[in-house]
């Protein structure tokens, strides 16, 4: 097999057998302590594909950081063929301060490609799409739901195009989305350069959910597995996920407290019950109805909502009942490790 050959991240090169962490500099506080941006470079030695593996481009969502953690842990990668390149940490000031956003409150998955003379999020963005982005083959970026608002765990990706569909497939998650591209996201950056990239979106922000963190492990190694970077599984392949047709926020229709009926990850049929929205008293209350048949793939967390306010995420599916039964197999397989419990 060929061999691999060196990269080179900041100042720092990277030669095949080599695993290194890297300190990538980026904009500093305002206290002129250093910031960087923690990066770890496993170059295989024999050649292969150039993937990342990202989490934390917004600040507060943290079941990517750990996937990465565990990840990077895992022996296997011993046995790597090309490069990987881990960012547990995107957002730094973000991650720092609990917050989705910058310093700037600018959100850096909106700032992609960027720009070295730019905002805090432009330069930042900048130096994640020079350093990381121009290098690979692929990417997989690691989401969870915002604060108070949980997602199933999910793929999001341009299933138009057939590499990123495979790859979709292959991560095994029940459920995938064929999502529109956002200017300035960082997928719109990849795909600007021909990258095929996914979004794996599960959990809640500022929560670890383990059944989110299993299934974002597992998926990374299988997109790997997928693309020859390790060795093919002997285990037995997951069953095909099922692509969403639609997806839609079903939303307050008047302003009160939420005594929710539905659960994320639970089938609902068209106009079936899904919560009650009643004023403090008591006095007065309206019902909420799903639209259609699906799941609920997004959902809010909170008991209170004002009128307009996203409360669940529903996916609509060919056939409600084979999502189902993937969710319901899912959800048992990855049954939380009482390791990590």
């Amino acid at each position: 097999m060929p061999k691999n050959t060196p990269i080179t991240i900041g100042e720092t090169t990277v030669t095949p057998g080599q695993r290194v962490n890297i300190n990538l500099p980026i904009v500093d506080l305002y206290t002129t302590t250093s910031l960087s941006m923690p990066v770890q470079v496993i170059c295989g030695r024999s050649a292969g594909p150039v993937l990342f593996v990202s989490a934390a481009v917004h600040g507060d969502e943290l079941n990517g950081v750990e996937v990465v953690r565990r990840l990077l842990k895992r022996k296997l990668l011993r046995s790597i063929r090309g490069t990987l390149i881990a960012v547990p940490v995107v957002n730094v000031h973000g991650f720092l301060n609990q917050s989705r956003y910058l310093p700037d409150r600018r959100d850096l998955n909106r700032s992609f490609p960027g720009s070295a003379k730019g905002s805090i999020a432009a330069r930042l963005a900048n130096t994640f799409h020079q350093q990381i982005v121009s290098q690979v083959d692929y990417g997989i970026d690691l989401h969870t739901g915002a604060i108070d608002r949980s997602n199933f765990p999910q793929i999001r990706g341009n299933l138009d195009d057939e590499k990123t569909l495979e790859l979709a497939r292959a991560f095994g998650t029940p459920v995938i989305i064929n999502a529109n591209i956002r200017d300035g996201s960082l997928r719109a950056c990849a795909a600007e350069m021909g990258i095929p990239m996914l979004i794996y979106e599960a959990g809640e922000a500022l929560r670890f959910d383990e059944v989110s963190i299993r299934a974002g492990l597992r998926g990374v190694v299988n997109v790997m597995r997928c693309i020859g970077m390790l060795p093919a599984s002997k285990d037995k392949k997951p069953a095909s996920p099922v692509l969403a047709r639609a997806t839609r926020w079903v939303r307050a229709p008047t302003s009160g407290i939420v005594n929710d009926k539905a659960k994320l990850g639970s089938s609902v049929a068209k106009d079936q019950l899904l919560a009650t929205i009643t004023n403090p008293l008591g006095t007065e209350e309206e019902e909420l109805f799903a639209p259609y048949d699906g799941i609920i793939i997004g959902r809010s967390n909170l008991p209170l909502a004002h009128e307009g306010e996203a409360l669940f995420n529903i996916a609509a599916f060919k056939s409600v009942a084979k999502a189902e039964n993937l969710v319901e197999e899912f959800s048992a397989e990855h049954e939380p490790d009482p390791e990590y419990s």
